[in-house]
């Protein structure tokens, strides 16, 4: 493992009835500090159970497959959800949701958490808060015989393997046309994106296109072969990087004469803290793709084109040691990504 890198595909998962969860927090991941996360599969049927999360925020990207989601909200609100992949969900903390695969084949599904600290294995499920309270209190509050009671789960579920949806039961199929964009769903693949050109493409949400994102922001990014995210820093949050396709070489610029540079396959994780310079190189024969989340529902960045074509040329001069006619050559606009050679 690198400093700024993680294999977490390579990680021996948890399993269970129809589930497979791989996650890392800043235990297994010490770099980072401020973000953590989780690829889980469910497969058709597989049910992520009842549960909540006491010290995160919940931003998830669907890599594949398809999957159902509830949530209630303290106003006793309850939403129901259907995702597809590149379908963006948000579930503000310590709202309780669930999450199930509805085929027809395995749902794939990358989970961030705006807190560091955060653990998947360290989290609120309705089975082990019944079995741990006591009978009598259950009953009372569910309406349930003694017997009844004694039949639900004595421990936690976490995965519970079921039957696929039935689409006519689902609350939300009342609506004859379901919103694009829903209160915790945003289709972020289906927005037309940022293009470059030789360069490749961005897909970017934040709060202001997913109101309820509030403290978190996610980005997919596309580098052409031989392509470059440029050198860049967000001065407003960490960027946690998961490696959805291709390979690349990333490197970090920590200040005070340190940088880290790391090589990246498909499955692997990385993490920029917040105010480091960083960039992102397609080093592979295909299409880099990189799912990006920030600990902040505003999207901030600073490149490096944009400081050069912003500042004197007489400053450029002076500070890099050039001389006029090389001055001239840097960027005069923002390059954003940068074309492959």
């Amino acid at each position: 493992m690198g400093e700024f890198r993680y294999r977490l595909e390579k990680k021996t998962p948890r399993t269970g009835n129809g589930g497979v969860t791989r996650g890392a927090s800043v235990k297994e991941f010490p770099a980072s500090v401020g973000v953590a996360g989780v690829s889980m599969r469910l497969a058709p049927g597989a049910m992520r159970e009842l549960h909540w999360h006491a010290n995160a925020a919940e931003w998830a990207y669907v890599v594949s497959g398809a999957c159902r989601t509830t949530i209630v909200h303290p106003d006793g609100s309850a939403y129901v959800d259907t995702f597809n992949a590149g379908d963006v969900w948000y579930f503000p903390r310590g709202y309780g949701h669930s999450i199930q695969g509805i085929g027809p084949g395995e749902c794939h599904f990358i989970l961030i958490f705006d807190n560091g600290d955060f653990s998947e294995d360290h989290t609120f499920s309705v089975t082990d808060f019944l079995a741990r309270m006591p009978a009598e209190a259950v009953a009372q509050n569910l309406g349930l015989s003694a017997a009844e009671v004694a039949t639900l789960p004595k421990k936690e579920v976490y995965f519970a393997q079921g039957p696929v949806p039935d689409d006519a039961s689902n609350i939300s199929a009342s609506r004859a046309h379901p919103e694009l964009v829903a209160k915790h769903r945003y289709p972020l693949m289906a927005q037309e994106p940022r293009r470059v050109p030789g360069g490749g493409t961005q897909r970017i949400v934040t709060v202001d296109d997913f109101p309820i994102s509030k403290t978190m922001a996610g980005s997919v990014i596309e580098l052409e072969v031989g392509a470059m995210r440029e050198l860049h820093w967000h001065p407003n949050a960490d960027e946690w990087q998961y490696f959805l396709e291709g390979s690349a070489e990333v490197g970090v610029f920590l200040a005070e004469g340190k940088a880290v540079i790391d090589q990246y396959e498909a499955g692997d994780i990385g993490y920029a803290p917040m105010g480091s310079g960083h960039y992102i190189r397609n080093t592979g024969k295909g299409v880099c793709r990189v799912l990006l989340g920030f600990n902040n529902g505003h999207y901030q960045a600073i490149d490096m084109s944009e400081w050069i074509a912003g500042t004197p040329r007489d400053v450029l001069k002076t500070n890099l040691g050039l001389t006029g006619e090389t001055v001239e050559k840097l960027p005069k606009g923002t390059v954003f990504l940068a074309k492959g050679k």
